[in-house]
C-alpha cells in the first residue's frame, strides 16, 4: 500500500541552509501584516536636508532606495513646512512599505523595509502601502526579501489591475501568500541577501569612481587648442603638441550604399556607440531606399549632430561591433588616416571635452537649433584639435584602454552578483 505522505509537496524552499529542516508557514499576507494609512503629498511638497519629518515617496522605492533601509546613510526627502499630514503613523523598524502602482508588472509591490531608523521619524507618503507585523512573526530584515521574492511576486502579477498602469491595494494581500521558517533561518537568510545588496552597492561605487577617474584623466592627458599643451604629460614626452584641422588626420566618407552591399542600416547611440538598428530597436526607422546611405566599413566614425543631455554637442563614435553598416546621409562620416593619427587615440579624444571645445568654438551662440546642430560638413573638417606624436598617442590609447577594461571587468563582476541575488530570490522562498 502506497504511503499517503508519498506525493505530498513539503512547504520548503528548493535552496536553504543546511543546519535547518523543517517545514516553513505559509502565512497569508493580510494575516501577518496590519496596514496603516499613508499620505499623498506630491514631490512639491517635499525637500531635502532638512530636520523635518521624513516622508518615504513611491519613485524612491522604484529607484533610488535599497530593499533595507538604513537612514544612517540612506536619504529620504522631508516634509515641506505646512504641509504636514494632519493623520499619520510613524514608521517603526521592521515596518515594510509597497509601491501600489507602476506601469510594469515586475514593479507592482516593490518593497522596501525600513531596516534601521537612526532615531529619524519617518511616514509613509504617496502611492506606498505601509504594512507592520504586529504579532512578531518575522526578524527585522526578513519581510522585505521575503516580498521581492520570485514566488510573491508571481502572485502579485496574475491579481495587480489595470491597463497601462497596474495597482494593488491592501485588499488583494488577502489573495497573497509567503513563507515563513524559523526566526534564526529568517535571520541567516535575511542576513545573507543584506550583504549580497552591500556588495552590489560597493561594486555600483567601485564603477561610478572608475568611470569618474577616467573622465579626469581624459581631461588631463588631452588638449584643446587654446589650452596648447595637456595639464599632465606621460613620462618621456615632452614635445610640443601640433595644431591640426580634422581634415588634415581624417577624410570624409562618401561611399554610397547598394542594396546588394548591405542591408544593416546603424544608428547611433551616445551609450554604445554605432549600432545596428533593428538590434537597437527592435526594428528599421530608416527610409525603405538606403541607395543615398553612406557604406561604412569596420573602424570608420560618425559624427551625430544631434545633441541631448550631456551631449551638448553631439557625439562621435567608429563602428566597432560589425564588419559594415550603412547610416544615414544626416551623418558626417570619415575615416582617419592611420599614418597621422591613432584610431584608438582619437575614440577617447572625441569622448574629452576638450573635442567638445572644438566643436563649440566654431559654432557659436545659436547653433542649436530643433534639436540639431547648425554646422556644416566644411566647417567641422575645419575644427581645429592639438594632437601629440603618434607614440604618445597610442600611450594614451593605451591607458584609456586599460582603464576601459577595468571597468568592463568590474561591471561583469556586479553582473554576477546581480544574477546571484536574483537566483537567491528565486530559490530560497516559498
Amino acid at each position: 500500500m502506497a504511503d499517503n505522505n508519498e506525493n505530498k509537496v513539503l512547504n520548503v524552499p528548493h535552496l536553504r541552509f543546511p543546519e535547518f529542516s523543517g517545514e516553513w508557514e505559509k502565512c497569508k499576507v493580510s494575516d501577518l501584516l496590519d496596514f496603516y494609512s499613508s499620505n499623498s503629498l506630491s514631490w512639491e511638497q517635499l525637500e531635502y536636508d532638512t530636520n523635518a519629518m521624513m516622508n518615504l515617496h513611491y519613485g524612491l522605492i522604484h529607484v533610488g532606495l535599497p530593499t533595507m533601509i538604513d537612514l544612517a546613510k540612506d536619504k529620504l526627502p522631508n516634509i515641506k513646512e505646512g504641509n504636514m499630514p494632519k493623520n499619520f503613523e510613524m514608521c517603526k523598524e521592521g515596518d515594510v512599505a509597497f509601491a501600489d502602482a507602476s506601469e510594469d508588472t515586475n514593479e507592482v509591490a516593490k518593497t522596501v523595509e525600513f531596516f534601521k531608523l537612526a532615531g529619524k521619524n519617518v511616514v509613509c507618503g504617496l502611492h506606498t502601502i505601509h504594512g507592520r507585523d504586529n504579532k512578531h512573526k518575522t526578524v527585522v530584515g526578513f519581510k522585505g526579501y521575503a516580498f521581492l521574492s520570485a514566488v510573491f511576486h508571481n502572485q502579485i502579477r496574475r491579481i495587480a489591475q489595470g491597463t497601462k498602469i497596474y495597482s494593488i491595494s491592501t485588499k488583494n494581500f488577502s489573495e497573497c501568500y509567503i513563507g515563513l521558517p524559523s526566526k534564526p533561518e529568517q535571520t541567516k537568510i535575511a542576513t545573507l541577501l543584506r550583504l549580497i545588496d552591500e556588495r552590489i552597492a560597493t561594486q555600483n561605487k567601485i564603477i561610478e569612481d572608475l568611470k569618474l577617474l577616467k573622465s579626469a584623466i581624459c581631461e588631463k592627458l588631452f588638449c584643446s587648442p587654446k589650452d596648447k599643451q595637456p595639464k599632465v604629460r606621460l613620462h618621456g614626452f615632452s614635445n610640443y603638441w601640433n595644431f591640426v584641422r580634422l581634415s588634415d588626420i581624417c577624410h570624409r566618407i562618401r561611399r554610397k550604399n547598394t542594396e546588394e552591399q548591405c542591408k544593416r542600416v546603424l544608428t547611433i547611440a551616445a551609450q554604445y556607440g554605432l549600432v545596428s538598428q533593428e538590434e537597437f530597436f527592435n526594428k528599421n526607422v530608416a527610409s525603405e531606399d538606403l541607395s543615398g546611405y553612406y557604406l561604412l566599413q569596420n573602424g570608420d566614425f560618425a559624427y551625430n549632430k544631434s545633441y541631448s543631455g550631456d551631449y551638448v554637442w553631439g557625439t562621435v563614435k567608429r563602428l566597432d561591433n560589425y564588419e559594415q553598416g550603412v547610416l544615414s546621409p544626416l551623418y558626417i562620416c570619415f575615416c582617419p588616416d592611420s599614418a597621422k593619427v591613432d584610431s584608438d587615440f582619437l575614440v577617447y579624444y572625441f569622448e574629452s571635452k576638450k573635442w567638445h571645445k572644438a566643436v563649440a568654438d566654431i559654432a557659436g551662440e545659436g547653433a542649436r537649433n530643433h534639436g540639431l546642430l547648425n554646422i556644416s560638413v566644411i566647417d567641422y573638417f575645419n575644427t581645429i584639435h592639438c594632437i601629440p606624436s603618434m607614440d604618445e598617442q597610442k600611450q594614451i590609447a593605451q591607458i584609456m584602454s586599460a582603464l576601459l577594461s577595468k571597468i568592463a571587468r568590474e561591471q561583469r563582476m556586479l553582473n554576477c552578483y546581480t544574477t546571484q541575488r536574483q537566483y537567491l530570490l528565486r530559490q530560497m522562498f516559498i
